[in-house]
């Protein structure tokens, strides 16, 4: 993973998708694809953001395989009772990135769910820290299970939190638990 927020944060397609469309894609089309291809048609306009993505301010800016990067944009609303943003919306976006890092290795017919995830606070994150970048990368990809490792960088590259995630891999139509 490359420790260059700043240099991502300024790309022209960071900005936040406001004008596209929300929704859910139907499943047989999420399946129907290899998951690179899904993740780049988010990215694209191909397919609709997620609500996840309007409600939180986090949303997938780049794909490859193997890699992904998210942009997000902490807002008051995710205060905790300290007055910085609540560790769940960091939670969320980290885990965000760690599974969609796996969802690129994955073939047109399987899916996955994160089955663990450890996080590390390093720094507080409050809404005028202003767009963070959230890089993450497959470590280990096999049948069944595949790990990631993320960090979450400030505007100026400082690291905010990391963390690694263990993810479930399964054919569709098997549905995980």
């Amino acid at each position: 993973m490359r420790a260059d927020a700043a240099k991502t944060a300024d790309r022209d397609a960071t900005d936040f998708p406001a004008d596209r469309p929300v929704g859910i894609v139907a499943r047989d089309v999420l399946l129907a694809e290899p998951g690179l291809a899904f993740l780049r048609g988010l990215i694209d306009g191909r397919h609709p953001i997620p609500p996840f993505s309007r409600s939180t301010g986090i949303w997938l800016t780049e794909a490859e395989e193997g890699r992904v990067v998210f942009a997000g944009i902490p807002s008051d609303g995710f205060f905790n009772p300290l007055g910085t943003i609540h560790g769940g919306w960091t939670s969320a976006i980290l885990d965000s990135a760690m599974a969609c890092a796996v969802h690129t290795t994955l073939a047109a017919g399987q899916g996955y769910t994160t089955v663990e995830m450890k996080l590390n606070f390093v720094r507080p994150i409050l809404p005028s820290s202003g767009r963070v970048t959230c890089e993450a990368a497959v470590v280990h990809r096999g049948g069944t299970l595949a790990t990631a490792e993320g960090r979450l960088f400030d505007p100026t590259g400082k690291l905010l939190a990391h963390a690694s995630e263990t993810c479930m891999i399964f054919t569709a139509g098997q549905r995980a638990g």
